[in-house]
């Protein structure tokens, strides 16, 4: 069984059983993967706790021991800013936990050259800790909108996906996803679970799976995911 600390936040972790349900459509029910979502939104606040690292390790621990005691295989957080946490968080579990960023990292290596431009759209609290630059720094040179946008376009259109506002997000997030194509970025990783949701949800299953542009680190978790699974 997959184990999804979800919460973090809810729309993410919805999105992320959506696809995993729509990758492995099944002719029967008893077809479809066996998963436990655990919806922990009383996470405190990714963001606003960097400082405060323990009461947000705490606070995952006890979800993924929630998970852990109910027989999973093994645990996905659908959240690229939990995984500053990782380390320590896997030092607790027994079970593996599926890092994000080191997945993506590898699905970059087989679909791009070394040395290219690669822009990502995140949190600010994901760039601060440099998640994905420990990955990506070595091999590719990691882009992010600069701070105007970043505040005007990422995070209002993080926010307004929070709201259920996601027609709204997509218009907003626009000038920032041009902006790092001006840059030449090879690809562009959409480094929090709400953006892929804004820039997606309107668009068919069919075409998030064929985006050349676009890497969304919850469609690539549930596959890898499924992957486990059946191992």
């Amino acid at each position: 069984m997959i184990g999804i600390l979800g919460g973090m936040g809810t729309r993410a972790g919805l999105d992320f059983c959506n696809k995993l349900a729509v990758i492995n459509r099944g002719k029967i029910d008893q077809n479809y993967p066996m998963f436990m979502l655990y919806n922990k939104s009383k996470i405190p606040n990714r963001i606003k706790n960097l400082k405060k690292y323990n009461n947000v390790l705490k606070s995952l621990i006890s979800g993924c021991r929630l998970l852990q005691k109910n027989k999973c295989k093994f645990i996905v957080m659908p959240c690229n800013t939990a995984h500053y946490w990782h380390k320590d968080l896997q030092k607790n579990i027994k079970i593996p936990i599926l890092s994000m960023p080191k997945e993506v990292y590898v699905h970059t290596e087989k679909t791009c050259k070394q040395n290219s431009k690669i822009g990502i759209l995140c949190t600010e609290a994901t760039l601060s800790t440099k998640i994905y630059n420990k990955y990506f720094d070595k091999n590719y040179k990691l882009l992010s909108p600069n701070k105007h946008l970043q505040k005007k376009s990422v995070n209002k259109a993080i926010h307004l996906v929070k709201m259920g506002k996601v027609k709204d997000a997509e218009k907003v997030l626009r000038p920032a996803v041009k902006y790092l194509l001006k840059m030449k970025c090879k690809k562009i990783i959409l480094g929090c679970t709400e953006i892929p949701i804004a820039i997606f949800a309107y668009k068919s299953f069919k075409k998030v799976k064929e985006s050349r542009i676009f890497i969304d680190p919850n469609l690539l978790l549930a596959q890898i995911s499924m992957k486990k699974y059946y191992k």
